[in-house]
């Protein structure tokens, strides 16, 4: 049991740093857009100053003390970890990944950052030790709306967008392709995680994930 609970936090930790390459490999590839969140993220940055990361962690702290209000409970210690580690990891990547000024090597980021970051928010999704601020709207919506991961996902990502651009946060082509292809990547590499932290435990990981999207609501 004990080795189990250490794979969880390798998973959620792990998880994490994977999805914040990703978000920082599409911030290289920007020429083509950037994820929803991150138009308001790279908007304040460039607007206010800071670094992307902090503001991930800004925004996700007010998202978090919402949540808290609106369903009367106190976040879990893993929202909290995953909103300061997912800033820190942003700004880690950001800093090592070399910037790309070729049409082509950016299109290579921006490519490889959805897929990443997709995978990366599926594997901390699977430890259950807490959905970050951002996938616990979307695991609200998929208990209380009786959504899929996808549409809920997909629907949340489009809001963001258009909010974000409203402020004039960077938004292109690929901001537009991520609001509908991020939903089914997560949906997709959900299916291997499960099965992958099943074969390593020998536990049922669905019945896990399932009990973590009551706990959010």
């Amino acid at each position: 049991m004990k080795n189990h609970y250490t794979l969880r936090w390798m998973f959620f930790i792990g998880g994490l740093a994977i999805l914040a390459c990703g978000v920082a490999l599409t911030i290289k590839g920007q020429s083509y857009g950037v994820g929803s969140w991150d138009v308001l993220h790279v908007g304040l940055y460039q607007s206010l100053g800071l670094t992307i990361g902090t503001w991930s962690i800004l925004l996700g702290l007010l998202i978090i003390i919402l949540s808290a209000i609106v369903l009367k409970e106190l976040p879990k210690i893993g929202t909290i970890m995953n909103m300061a580690l997912t800033g820190l990891f942003i700004d880690f990547f950001n800093a090592i990944i070399p910037d790309v000024h070729t049409a082509v090597g950016q299109l290579i980021c921006f490519v490889s950052g959805v897929i990443i970051l997709g995978i990366g928010d599926a594997i901390y999704i699977t430890a259950n030790l807490g959905a970050g601020p951002r996938d616990s709207l979307m695991l609200i919506a998929v208990e209380r709306l009786k959504l899929s991961i996808t549409v809920a996902r997909t629907a949340m990502e489009f809001l963001v967008a258009v909010t974000g651009y409203l402020i004039g946060g960077p938004i292109g082509l690929g901001t537009v392709i991520m609001v509908f292809v991020l939903g089914p990547v997560i949906q997709i590499s959900f299916k291997y995680t499960e099965r992958l932290y099943q074969y390593l435990t020998k536990e049922k990981v669905v019945v896990v994930v399932e009990e973590e999207v009551k706990q959010n609501v």
